[in-house]
């Protein structure tokens, strides 16, 4: 199961409807993300609109790295949406049966410092 599956379970299972909005572009031979950084539009009643970038734990620098660097990424904030940054890793102890990890850290406004 990847990263961007584990993410869409677990949006659907806290009872949001999910949707992958990344494609592959053939011309490119690329993965292209929706505003260049998100991977998973996710809506709910009651809540705000959810943009997601889900990944490995080890790419999560550079991940929130690019989410901030990106011009649209401030704008969806600004008109009332949310960005959740999933960061996926197996752990356990030596010898113990490994299980899936979900670190979830949501990105504001205030990260973006220099461009606000």
């Amino acid at each position: 199961m990847t990263p961007m599956q584990r993410s869409l379970s677990v949006l659907r299972g806290l009872g949001y409807v999910a949707w992958r909005v990344e494609h592959w572009n053939a011309f490119a031979k690329i993965r292209q993300d929706l505003f260049g950084f998100a991977d998973i539009l996710a809506i709910r009643v009651g809540s705000k609109h959810l943009l997601v970038q889900t990944c490995a734990a080890s790419d999560g620098a550079k991940r929130r790295a690019k989410i901030l660097a990106n011009e649209h990424a401030l704008t969806w904030l600004q008109t009332g949406g949310e960005i959740s940054l999933h960061r996926w890793a197996k752990r356990g102890g030596r010898g113990e049966k490994k299980s899936w990890d979900w670190g979830n850290e949501y990105i504001t406004e205030e990260q973006f410092t220099d461009k606000v």
